[in-house]
């Protein structure tokens, strides 16, 4: 699970039945039809339009939720030239996170309440220089293991800084979720605050977007709505790329939106990634597809739709619906 977000899971369809080309097609009117280019000028102004997102390096995404279906904008980009979202005002308005943090304050504080106690935390204060003397010799050999340990560590901090993550259409740890193309691109062009108006190609994009171009592909559409009743199906009506499709956006939007709770319910070796390692076994098909079925039945689908039901539970909870 190192990437953000998984390898995509391309299935085959099949081309619709098309007439042979050897024999013209009949009109009802007229006799032979003749050639309609309308299909083909659809596909060439369709690529046309990705032109845009291809340069700005921003997709639009279309997600289905409990409570509606959005559309947003999602990116990918170092870690290290993003900044966060802000978290501090989403999570002030959380009761129980703002408990939380107030316990983890007051376990951090230190109050001394024996005046003896008090004397001899001053007396160790006061011996500190002859014991730091005293340890020197020892600790001599062992500064060279922590600088070499702390060049490790600043090797695997870079990598971390150039691994690509995702970023949304979002503030202040709020998903801004649009219902409509002509409403997204309106935001778009406002010059609202933002988390991607960060990016360098942020103001390329607010100056040429149209809400025709808002049309996400098929791999950049999620359906989180059918998931859990998926799940309650059972094993046989488990459908793999609904669900492998739901995995990849719930990591995505739990790593850009905070949620540290999603993340460990699908964190590498939890029950809920075992079931997406398993689910995209069987679409590999081979021997790891029979390998990954077999694990399938051993995957509660009790369990996983109660664990899935509480993802897309906090993922609403992060949403602003924008009409």
């Amino acid at each position: 699970m190192g990437n953000p977000k998984h390898t995509e899971v391309s299935v085959a369809r099949q081309s619709p039945q098309r007439p042979d080309a050897d024999e013209p097609e009949l009109d009802d009117t007229t006799g032979v039809a003749e050639p309609d280019d309308t299909e083909d000028a659809g596909r060439a102004s369709t690529s046309a339009d990705r032109s845009l997102w291809d340069e700005v390096r921003i997709d639009p995404v279309e997600i289905a939720l409990p409570a509606g279906t959005g559309f947003t904008l999602r990116a990918y980009r170092p870690a290290g030239e993003l900044t966060p979202t802000d978290v501090t005002e989403r999570d002030q308005d959380d009761p129980f996170l703002a408990r939380r943090q107030v316990i983890e304050e007051d376990d951090e504080t230190v109050v001394i309440l024996d005046e003896e106690l008090a004397e001899e935390f001053a007396e160790s204060d006061e011996d500190e220089p002859s014991r730091r003397r005293r340890d020197a010799d020892a600790t001599g050999d062992s500064e060279t293991d922590e600088t070499d340990e702390d060049d490790e560590d600043e090797d695997a901090a870079d990598e971390a800084d150039d691994e690509e993550v995702p970023v949304f259409l979002s503030h202040r740890g709020k998903l801004l979720l649009f219902k409509t193309p002509e409403s997204l691109v309106s935001f778009i062009r406002s010059g609202a605050p933002n988390d991607l108006s960060q990016l360098d190609s942020w103001n390329e994009l607010s100056e040429r977007v149209e809400p025709a171009d808002i049309a996400p592909l098929d791999e950049d559409t999620y359906e989180l709505d059918l998931v859990v009743e998926n799940l309650r199906g059972g094993h046989d009506a488990w459908d793999s790329t609904l669900l492998i499709e739901a995995g990849e956006i719930a990591r995505d939007l739990s790593y850009a939106l905070r949620l540290p709770a999603v993340l460990d319910m699908l964190s590498a070796g939890s029950s809920l990634d075992n079931l997406d390692e398993a689910l995209r076994a069987t679409v590999s098909g081979g021997i790891g597809g029979f390998m990954g079925r077999r694990r399938l039945k051993k995957i509660g689908a009790q369990t996983a739709s109660l664990g899935w039901r509480t993802i897309v539970g906090k993922i609403s909870a992060v949403v602003d619906w924008r009409d």
